[in-house]
């Protein structure tokens, strides 16, 4: 999130960077997630959205978070970095994970099980927020109760997505 479809490169081997302007993303690219912010959780894009930020990627972009995913989506579920061993982030692997939770995600993200790598983000993570605490048993809980959307809501959900997609 806030959406890797105009991101011109693979973040999983560099940095991708997204030029258009934010009326268009904010029609287009974050009115999809938009649609979706009532979800327990989502995952952060190592993207640049230069309109918002023309110099860090969303996972490390306090504006991006703040203005973009807490306030424009209006998402205030559990905040998922993407995986930090991504070759898209620059810095050492405590700066990127620093950086990350300064920003504003709650959940910090490592995949690739490098000692190494997963030793240095433990350097850089603190323990969850007050706020990360909370978003993590509201989105726990959802998983928990397990609740399946009925075919109404599927299909409510759909109409919504296919009239955000049509005003593209």
């Amino acid at each position: 999130m806030p959406g890797h479809g105009r991101a011109d490169v693979d973040s999983h081997h560099e940095l991708p960077r997204v030029s258009a302007g934010t009326d268009l993303l904010e029609a287009t690219d974050f009115a999809t997630f938009r649609a979706l912010s009532h979800l327990p959780w989502m995952m952060t894009a190592h993207v640049i959205y230069a309109a918002v930020d023309d110099v860090r990627p969303a996972t490390i972009s306090p504006d991006v978070v703040t203005n973009v995913i807490r306030g424009s989506i209006g998402f205030d579920g559990l905040l998922i970095t993407d995986d930090l061993s991504m070759k898209a982030l620059a810095g050492s692997d405590e700066e990127k994970a620093s950086a990350a939770l300064a920003a504003g995600c709650d959940v910090l993200l490592h995949c690739n099980g490098e000692r190494r790598e997963m030793e240095g983000v433990a350097r850089g993570a603190t323990a969850l927020s007050e706020m990360a605490t909370e978003r993590f048993d509201r989105a726990r809980a959802a998983v928990e109760g397990g609740r399946r959307l009925s075919l109404g809501e599927r299909q409510d959900f759909a109409g919504r997505l296919d009239a955000i997609l049509e005003g593209a």
